[in-house]
């Protein structure tokens, strides 16, 4: 985490996406994320629920991972 926000906090990153499988772990860890790159001016996203809940990344097509992607949105923290 802390190389995570070192890296942030030099400017050149401007989005970070948390691609994390939809489980009760994965929103525990994007929120753990979030608040910890509070502060930053980066944007910090989350892959869409075009996913199923509860299902894996393994399984993950292109195609549900593209449409995730294009309809990612903000973490709440």
């Amino acid at each position: 985490m802390d190389r995570l926000r070192r890296r942030v906090s030099g400017g050149e990153v401007e989005e970070v996406i948390l691609a994390l499988s939809p489980t009760a772990e994965g929103d525990g860890t994007a929120l753990y994320v979030a608040d910890r790159l509070k502060g930053t001016k980066v944007r910090i996203t989350r892959l869409a629920r075009g996913l199923a809940t509860g299902a894996s990344l393994d399984w993950a097509n292109p195609g549900m991972l593209a449409d995730a992607l294009r309809d990612r949105r903000e973490v709440e923290s």
